[in-house]
């Protein structure tokens, strides 16, 4: 092997090998069959969990990837997690009002950004731009990314929105869904890069109210939808909305993935009361992953999510 391609080759792996075991790779969606991405409040980290080994095996921690020392406010008590472009970045919201871009390689905030008011979700635009929701501000936030722009100059935009808790790109119908209190809301993306901007095109009555997560049911056409007393199925072709049968109350996150993957819920720990858990249970009340002393908030399984994304959609340092 030529010495310098070498020397290159070991300063690229060298930039992976960042958990501390030189023969442990970042995990990916090769290598870590059932993964879970947990927000998880105890140290303010976002943290990989593989649930056969019942063990964390990746983490990251805001004063450890570039973000600024005046900033790290922003990332106390992360409040949700979502894989991105591939399985290759995490996006994430932490309730002191960051939102940041995660590269799982090398753990580095590749973006970030301050949307303020509680932040509980965001989501990725199919041109890179970023939208939040915001819980206690009643808003939602869309971000022009620019990745060579400070974090306090970024392009946003705030859109009013009550009980802001969630956005879910979908991708076949070009909408942005977002689930306000008993409203299911539906927005139109205006593909503007430089000044991006939602507009509202319609909404759905919901049943209850405080809705807070939404998220796509993996390999189908519908949301999962939460709320203080119940789990419900969103049928976007039919508009149809269906409770599903469940043992729990004020589910913080529903995921799914293929048949063999339970669908997985977090919920508060109820003694003492809290938002937060130190296990991810199934919906039918099975642990799934368990760690004392973790304040896990919400937890996503590990998968590629084409409800929302292109497999081909690739990350641009700069657009």
């Amino acid at each position: 092997m030529h010495k310098a391609f070498s020397s290159l080759l070991f300063l690229s792996l060298g930039a992976l090998f960042i958990s501390g075991k030189a023969d442990e790779l970042p995990p990916t969606f090769d290598n870590c069959k059932r993964c879970a991405i947990l927000a998880e409040q105890s140290v303010n980290r976002i943290a990989i969990a593989d649930l056969d080994k019942q063990e964390i095996v990746w983490s990251w921690y805001p004063n450890k990837a570039g973000i600024n020392s005046n900033h790290l406010s922003w990332f106390r008590a992360p409040s949700d997690a979502k894989v991105v472009y591939g399985g290759q970045f995490i996006l994430m919201t932490a309730s002191g009002g960051g939102v940041a871009l995660i590269r799982i390689a090398d753990k580095k905030a590749v973006f970030y950004a301050y949307a303020g008011s509680n932040p509980h979700s965001a989501e990725l635009l199919p041109d890179g731009n970023i939208v939040t929701a915001s819980s206690t501000g009643n808003y939602l936030k869309i971000f022009s990314v620019d990745t060579l722009q400070s974090s306090d100059k970024v392009y946003s935009k705030t859109i009013p929105i009550a009980f802001g808790h969630n956005v879910v790109w979908d991708k076949k119908n070009r909408v942005l869904w977002s689930a306000a209190n008993d409203q299911l809301k539906r927005y139109i993306y205006n593909f503007n890069k430089h000044q991006p901007d939602l507009i509202l095109k319609g909404s759905i009555p919901l049943p209850g109210s405080e809705a807070h997560d939404l998220f796509p049911v993996y390999g189908e056409n519908a949301l999962w939808l939460s709320n203080p007393t119940g789990v419900y199925k969103f049928d976007v072709a039919t508009r149809k909305i269906q409770q599903i049968p469940n043992l729990f109350h004020d589910i913080k996150s529903v995921t799914s993935g293929p048949k063999d993957y339970p669908v997985m819920i977090t919920h508060p720990d109820t003694t003492p009361k809290s938002w937060w858990t130190d296990e991810v249970n199934s919906l039918d009340g099975k642990v799934l992953f368990k760690s004392t002393g973790l304040k896990i908030y919400k937890a996503r399984w590990f998968l590629q999510n084409q409800f929302s994304y292109d497999k081909a959609l690739k990350f641009n340092l700069h657009k």
